[in-house]
């Protein structure tokens, strides 16, 4: 006798339709004439461009305050540098001197400018950003010039706000050497006893040094007075600048390694770096106005 089997299992029922939703198309984008789309654009990439020219703005910016600082100062005095380049001339530089801002700095010059101080001596050093005079040699270092050269530039800076004073076109006196490594310990004998005494490699400046800055030069704010400015011959400047120069190696591992032990040879081979192949010569010099 056969039995079937019953399914007693509820049945499985099918899922439930689940409702469509349904959305409305989106709106068609706003058509935008050219004009306001280039200042939808424009408004999007601010940011981005403002981040990309905030540090050239600001260097520009500071270029202008330092040309300003130094052009507002008034001339009292005029003096001329003929210059030579190979033995050929190269034409005249006009300084303006500030001798109310800097009346010691100025009359340094002045005086360097009128007698045989800068004539017959020659520039020394081309670098970017500025061209230097070697001044005069052999005037001795004399602290309280120096001290003074060296408070007038410091109240120099402070009445410009702390911002450059070298800016293209100023001519300054050198009164520090930011690149004099300093004093080394030397044991000496002295009345029979030993002592330590401090000896300083390289030559102090005397404050006869001049720098004319063919750009503007941050980086002598705090090593030279600015005294007074280029007010004629900056294409004179230009083609010292031009001279080709001894090429600098202060990144050899040997020169760092020489300078950080106060190595003689170090600075010596540092004075001829920059150095231009071709004589530049002050032929003469001299005051063209004197208030």
């Amino acid at each position: 006798m056969s039995h079937r089997i019953l399914n007693t299992s509820k049945p499985t029922l099918p899922p439930a339709p689940q409702p469509q939703l349904h959305h409305p198309p989106p709106p068609p984008p706003t058509k935008l004439g050219r004009r306001a789309a280039a200042v939808a654009v424009a408004i999007a990439a601010s940011p981005a461009l403002l981040g990309a020219v905030s540090p050239s703005a600001r260097a520009q910016e500071a270029a202008a305050a330092a040309s300003a600082c130094i052009d507002e100062l008034p001339i009292t005095a005029k003096a001329f540098l003929d210059v030579s380049i190979g033995g050929e001339p190269a034409g005249r530089i006009t300084v303006g001197l500030f001798g109310d801002a800097a009346p010691a700095g100025a009359a340094r010059f002045l005086s360097l400018a009128t007698g045989v101080g800068y004539r017959r001596k020659e520039f020394v050093k081309v670098v970017p950003g500025y061209v230097q005079h070697a001044g005069v040699v052999s005037y001795p270092v004399i602290p309280a010039v120096t001290d003074r050269l060296a408070a007038e530039m410091e109240a120099a800076r402070a009445r410009c706000g702390g911002g450059a004073m070298n800016a293209a076109g100023a001519v300054s006196i050198v009164v520090r050497d930011p690149s004099l490594p300093p004093p080394k310990p030397k044991l000496v004998a002295r009345g029979g006893r030993l002592k330590i005494e401090e000896e300083q490699v390289g030559v102090v400046p005397n404050g006869t040094e001049f720098v004319i800055a063919t750009r503007d030069s941050p980086e002598l704010d705090a090593s030279a007075l600015v005294v007074g400015r280029v007010v004629a011959g900056m294409d004179v400047v230009g083609r010292i600048a031009a001279v080709a120069t001894v090429k600098e190696n202060t990144g050899s591992a040997y020169f760092k390694v020489a300078k950080l032990i106060g190595d003689k040879r170090a600075v010596v081979a540092e004075r001829g770096f920059n150095r231009p192949y071709t004589k530049i010569l002050v032929t003469n010099c001299g005051v063209l106005e004197q208030q």
